[in-house]
């Protein structure tokens, strides 16, 4: 039996988490969630799984649930909420699912505290990626990957040496607007918002989804495969595979590749990070491929997608930049999302701050977190 505290409980892939916990439920064991603000369905969740702890953002409803549960159950609030959970005695595994940059400190006070994370904000590692595995070493904990295309990368791994590996595949859908007939280049700038979040593969929360339409999410996942694989940027590749089958591959120094497939779904990725290093039983996800058809692959149009060449800039540079370009990322997405910006914008104000930036290299925590804030505040003047 796992102990496990789930940060970011009502969003996609804590919810995904929560199906996976009531499948194996002689396995996985719910001791902690925190959310946002979404009260009603964490009060929902925690009537279901009887955690012993909860935390909200908003203090205000944080107090509204406890006077509603009574006893039976702590209840936390806001950034100090979210460091008690991470840091429960009873907890094995901390699984850190919160969108943006809020789940970094959480991230390392788990990791200090003797716990194994599995991670599914990417943020955590394209910010901190040198700090967060370095600690993870020294503390003996394990860095366990929630999303599917490390996951499948781990899995192919299988405990391989990196000398052995002579490229990592990350596949990508290509997002919507992959198809050069129907978005031309030119068409860009008439992008909607509506447009954008209509994935053809995932479902997924707003953030993510409109960076599956850049390909932003795919040069975040390179910055954070070079982390926790412990390889260096120039071995972390991409190749659009619209069908989303094959989550990624391992091509080796031997010229022999190896695929991780199924049917897209997160629940399989957390149910292995969960379960690790076990595999159990499962029959939520089942892939038939007579079904699927055919699978195919392309480079990436990188003159249309010029994020990735941002991010493998980023990659190489590393320092405080990688920081920087997913905190002015995260500034452009929400103006493109309030209708601020148009489409191309994004990209366009993510390059301009990076172009400004001074970058630190082997930075500490302290400078990361600076480099963050200077980033928010010149993304919002390109505003």
């Amino acid at each position: 039996m796992k102990n496990v505290v789930v940060l970011g409980s009502t969003g996609s892939i804590g919810t995904s988490t929560v199906k996976v916990a009531e499948d194996l439920p002689e396995r996985i064991r719910l001791i902690g969630f925190a959310a946002g603000n979404n009260s009603e369905l964490l009060l929902e969740q925690t009537r279901k799984h009887r955690p012993m702890a909860v935390s909200l953002s908003d203090a205000a409803k944080a107090g509204e649930l406890r006077g509603t549960l009574g006893a039976k159950c702590e209840v936390y609030s806001g950034a100090e909420g979210l460091l008690k959970l991470a840091t429960m005695p009873e907890a094995d595994i901390v699984l850190i699912a919160i969108v943006g940059t809020a789940g970094l400190q959480p991230a390392l006070a788990a990791i200090r505290a003797g716990k194994d994370i599995a991670v599914a904000s990417k943020e955590i590692l394209v910010m901190a990626g040198e700090i967060v595995m370095r600690e993870a070493r020294e503390h003996g904990v394990k860095v366990l990957a929630v999303d599917s295309e490390h996951s499948a990368i781990f899995q192919c791994l299988d405990g391989k040496p990196t000398e052995s590996v002579r490229k990592l595949w990350l596949t990508a859908s290509g997002g919507p607007f992959r198809d050069k007939s129907a978005w031309p280049q030119e068409k860009f700038s008439d992008i909607t918002v509506e447009c954008a979040l209509k994935h053809p593969s995932w479902v997924m929360g707003r953030k993510i989804t409109i960076d599956s339409a850049t390909l932003f999410n795919k040069g975040l996942e390179m910055i954070e495969a070079r982390w926790l694989f412990d390889i260096e940027m120039a071995r972390v590749d991409v190749l659009v595979h619209p069908q989303s089958i094959v989550h990624s591959m391992v091509e080796f120094v031997d010229g022999s590749l190896l695929a991780q497939l199924s049917t897209p779904d997160m629940c399989l990725p957390i149910q292995y990070a969960l379960t690790y290093p076990e595999r159990v039983a499962s029959g939520r996800v089942q892939t038939n491929f007579p079904k699927h058809g055919n699978l195919t692959f392309e480079e990436p149009d990188t003159e249309r997608f010029p994020s990735l060449k941002l991010a493998r800039r980023a990659g190489d540079v590393g320092g405080t930049l990688p920081a920087v370009l997913n905190a002015a990322n995260e500034v452009a997405v929400e103006a493109f999302v309030n209708r601020k910006v148009n489409f191309p914008q994004i990209t366009l104000i993510v390059a301009r701050v990076m172009d400004a930036h001074k970058v630190v290299s082997h930075p500490t925590l302290e400078q990361i977190l600076a480099a963050d804030a200077w980033a928010r505040i010149e993304a919002a003047k390109a505003i």
